[in-house]
């Protein structure tokens, strides 16, 4: 990249807890030319101490702060904002407010990924629970049929990092079953907390079916995701604003007083370009 592309990676809850994960992640991954910030929601709206989304009714308590994520991004200069959570939450929404900033979701954003390099894919979760909200979102973007399936590990968001050991041997058994039961093609790690064990995990299936069997990250997915809607920006794709991406009226939005001052986040770490 010539000129400097700008990302902010939102972790979308309101505890900064995971920052330091995701920043590790971006200066491992990003392009050398890509300046990333990672930024949480502000622990004044919302629940500090809510450290995952895994139910709907966490979901719906940071629409709004990613809504307003958005908008900031925008006004801020960012090409791109990656909401940081495999729900996707308040994607469409937060792309209506956006202007010209691409925002993007793990989800769509590894579906993409995997189906460039297999014909099909399963998605490695956390809990049973997950599943149905994903499935209904992976149907939704109209990739039903290549999903193969869903695998289960029994570990919630914030136990991913706790025991290395023991997430790498339940990833292992879960995406050897997704290969050999499902025939899936590639898989998906469909937590963002789920960063760091593709590369082990990878190799791992490589020995098992003496083939390669891609695995895609999915908070890496969206990171790349999120530089490629850069470069679009650069040719001129930048967000359709006709019809369904038709955005609230300027003036509408400052009668309402919607957006009152700028947003402010709970925490940020930049990354600099190199």
């Amino acid at each position: 990249m010539n000129a400097r592309t700008k990302v902010m990676y939102l972790n979308p809850v309101g505890t900064s807890a995971y920052d330091d994960v995701f920043a590790d992640m971006a200066r491992k991954f990003k392009c050398p030319d890509t300046e990333v910030h990672i930024a949480s929601l502000n622990p004044n709206s919302v629940a500090p101490e809510m450290n995952n989304l895994e139910y709907r009714a966490y979901e719906s308590l940071i629409v709004a702060d990613t809504v307003r994520a958005a908008r900031q991004a925008a006004l801020g200069g960012f090409d791109a904002m990656a909401i940081g959570c495999f729900y996707d939450p308040a994607l469409l929404d937060a792309r209506e407010i956006s202007g010209d900033t691409a925002i993007v979701g793990p989800c769509q954003a590894s579906i993409t990924a995997a189906l460039n390099v297999a014909n099909n894919f399963s998605i490695i979760i956390g809990r049973t629970k997950w599943e149905d909200q994903m499935k209904q979102t992976v149907h939704e973007y109209g990739y039903g049929q290549k999903l193969a399936s869903f695998e289960a590990v029994g570990l919630r968001v914030e136990e991913f990092h706790k025991n290395l050991k023991e997430t790498r041997k339940q990833l292992e058994l879960a995406a050897a079953r997704a290969v050999e039961e499902s025939k899936a093609e590639s898989i998906i790690l469909g937590c963002t907390l789920e960063v760091g064990f593709y590369a082990e995990l990878q190799e791992f299936l490589r020995a098992r079916f003496s083939a390669n069997v891609p695995v895609i990250d999915c908070s890496i997915a969206a990171l790349k995701a999120a530089e490629s809607a850069a470069w679009q920006k650069r040719i001129g794709w930048t967000n359709s604003r006709v019809w369904g991406m038709e955005p609230p009226p300027e003036d509408e939005l400052e009668r309402f007083e919607i957006f009152r001052g700028d947003y402010e986040f709970g925490n940020l770490i930049k990354v600099p370009a190199d």
